[in-house]
């Protein structure tokens, strides 16, 4: 791939038309599913009002990632990358058309939406391997990290804009939300379609259990790689809060849609601040040291989020701990690529977003039903607790990732 020039080094990922395309595909996609999961998790609130069908929404996304880890990550090296990422947004056009027909039929019980949910995630379990294999192949190695801090920048400014359009269109009903969430899928199909068409990097192995082992094990013999993927799986399963907001949003902090939309957007407020400042001034030296007082602060934020009954003090908590956290997301985003072939890149990343995944999805799953045996408080507080423990651990356990320096060689 030949070098850029002629671009500001803060900007030299888009220098490349690949990756810019690949760019705006993504912040579409990412926008449109970040509308469609908050006005889902509200609607399904204010259907029920039980914390333990929160849960089972994020059980329902997660759950394929695990069930079809063995396909997913294989698929991702011997399929063209680009192909699955345009299919699945173009299968979660198709399901946001499906909630508006749930949604018509004015439903009783919370049944049909735990259906998209799973549809989602399905999608979600191929496309995102794809996804995030696809970056280190749009750019050279020297430009990967301006490209990982940018689409992650696009990605939170999608976390951001989604909840807050969803909020303010779901004054006038869901129903409005969700055809808004199918023309911007549309507009991701598009986009994706402008990416130059590039073979599988991997043809000889097939989708199986023997490929996937092969990924697990490469995995485990990278400290560096085990550590980062499975620092983020702990801290934020027990630090997410954001299943819980359609509970604060109405029962603690007595606020309605576009409060809760705010709410929603918060974290990644901070974490786009973050990934901004990242694109200018990536990160130089000590990455190690600086990912684990990310981790750290991400669980006093997670704390003080939990104990506060004010909006702009949880709000102001929510930044914080997105900002946090976006450092963490960059520095394993970097570690990922630079320390895996390519021709096992699929295979690595399927595991990556599995953890990822359970650290969200799995994680809302955790955080409802914790919530419906303790309460909401206690269960956020509780969890802010636990992720500076897993921080203190994971320096003692996986030390070479805390002695990480640099992200602009291959590790």
């Amino acid at each position: 791939m030949k070098e850029a020039h002629g671009s500001a080094d803060g900007f030299v990922a888009f220098a490349h038309r690949d990756f810019a395309a690949y760019w705006f595909g993504t912040l579409f996609g990412n926008l449109g599913f970040q509308m469609q999961s908050a006005a889902l998790f509200w609607q399904v609130y204010d259907l029920t009002g039980s914390t333990l069908d929160l849960a089972f929404v994020g059980l329902a996304e997660f759950a394929p990632s695990l069930l079809l880890l063995a396909i997913t990550g294989p698929t991702a090296d011997r399929v063209e990358r680009r192909l699955i990422v345009q299919c699945g947004f173009a299968v979660q056009l198709i399901g946001a058309l499906l909630l508006v027909a749930f949604t018509l039929g004015e439903p009783a019980q919370a049944g049909p939406f735990f259906i998209v949910a799973f549809l989602f995630g399905v999608v979600r379990a191929f496309s995102q391997p794809a996804n995030r294999a696809m970056v280190a192949t749009l750019v050279p190695t020297a430009h990967l990290a301006n490209a990982v801090a940018w689409r992650s920048t696009g990605f939170q400014a999608a976390i951001i804009g989604g909840p807050m359009l969803a909020g303010l269109i779901y004054l006038v009903g869901p129903v409005e939300v969700y055809v808004t969430v199918a023309a911007v899928m549309l507009l991701a199909v598009v986009a994706m379609q402008l990416v130059t068409r590039r073979p599988p990097s991997s043809a000889g192995e097939r989708p199986g259990w023997t490929s996937l082992i092969a990924g697990l094990r490469f995995i485990r013999s990278q400290p560096v790689l085990l550590g980062a993927i499975s620092l983020d799986l702990f801290a934020v399963l027990f630090g997410g809060a954001v299943a819980l907001l359609p509970v604060y949003a109405k029962d603690i902090l007595h606020v309605g849609t576009v409060e809760y939309g705010l709410l929603r957007s918060a974290a990644a407020v901070g974490a786009v601040a973050m990934a901004v400042v990242l694109t200018q001034l990536p990160l130089q030296g000590r990455v190690g040291r600086t990912l684990f007082i990310a981790v750290a602060v991400f669980g006093v934020g997670t704390i003080v989020f939990g104990l506060s009954e004010n909006l702009y003090l949880s709000l102001a908590a929510l930044v914080t701990l997105g900002a946090a956290d976006m450092i963490s997301i960059y520095v394993r985003s970097n570690i990922v690529p630079l320390a895996t072939p390519d021709n096992m890149l699929g295979r690595v990343t399927a595991v990556e977003m599995l953890f990822v995944g359970a650290s969200n999805e799995l994680g809302a799953f955790e955080s409802g039903a914790v919530a419906w045996l303790i309460g909401p408080v206690a269960t956020v507080v509780l969890g802010g607790v636990a992720t500076l423990a897993v921080c203190g651990l994971w320096i003692r356990w996986f030390p070479a990732l805390y002695q990480v320096d640099r992200l602009d060689r291959r590790l």
